[in-house]
């Protein structure tokens, strides 16, 4: 089954709580965590996630793009993420194993996140105890960038993976997911999209959700 994470970033964060009701047909709400050193863009913290917790039952997928994250993934699971995804590329990969080792303490769902320019391999160390693999298909750090198609091959690499070494494992994408782009990444094997505009941007909120899960 297809499921569909509407990011916030799209969102009226002036209105959040009245977007995050707008998406609650969705499977989950993706929250984008920057932090302006791993990538460009600042966006929100600890504070507003604990506050969206408030509001919300949904399932809370937190995606940390931010460097060194093992010092604040206590602090996100205790402010009600379900699920954090930490960037292979911002730390050591023993440190990104402590990250993960505080995400099973904390009861959080675990995950990690690829850039483009990070190959499928370097989920292998990790893969066994992941609950989701996030792919990007395009730079992290802002919103409503072109979908890279060179990256639909990092996803079926992680696929196969996925298959390999623990089929439970989810595989998201997130990066210019639209009704064009949407078969794609399923084809090549994604079953999580996370889509900013294409959901917020529509005419018809809950149709737009359900037009991207019945994607094939």
């Amino acid at each position: 089954m297809i499921k569909i994470a509407p990011s916030i970033l799209s969102a009226d964060f002036a209105n959040l709580e009245r977007d995050i009701k707008k998406v609650s047909s969705a499977d989950y709400l993706h929250v984008d965590v920057m932090d302006g050193a791993f990538v460009p863009n600042i966006t929100i913290g600890v504070p507003v996630v604990k506050s969206i917790r408030k509001c919300t039952d949904m399932f809370l997928d937190v995606h940390l793009m931010v460097e060194k994250p093992v010092r604040y993934v206590e602090a996100f699971a205790r402010a009600g993420a379900d699920m954090l995804s930490v960037h292979l590329e911002a730390d050591h990969p023993t440190r990104i194993a402590e990250a993960l080792k505080i995400m099973g303490d904390c009861g959080v769902k675990k995950a990690v996140a690829l850039r483009p320019i990070t190959k499928a391999e370097a989920v292998l160390p990790y893969i066994d105890q992941l609950d989701m693999v996030l792919v990007m298909t395009v730079e992290p750090g802002f919103g409503g960038q072109a979908f890279m198609e060179d990256q639909l091959e990092t996803i079926r690499l992680v696929r196969a993976i996925i298959e390999k070494y623990n089929p439970a494992c989810e595989l998201e994408v997130d990066g210019g997911v639209a009704p064009r782009t949407a078969p794609l990444v399923v084809e090549a094997g994604a079953n999580v999209l996370v889509a900013g505009s294409a959901v917020y941007g529509a005419a018809d909120i809950p149709a737009a959700i359900a037009a991207l899960r019945n994607v094939r």
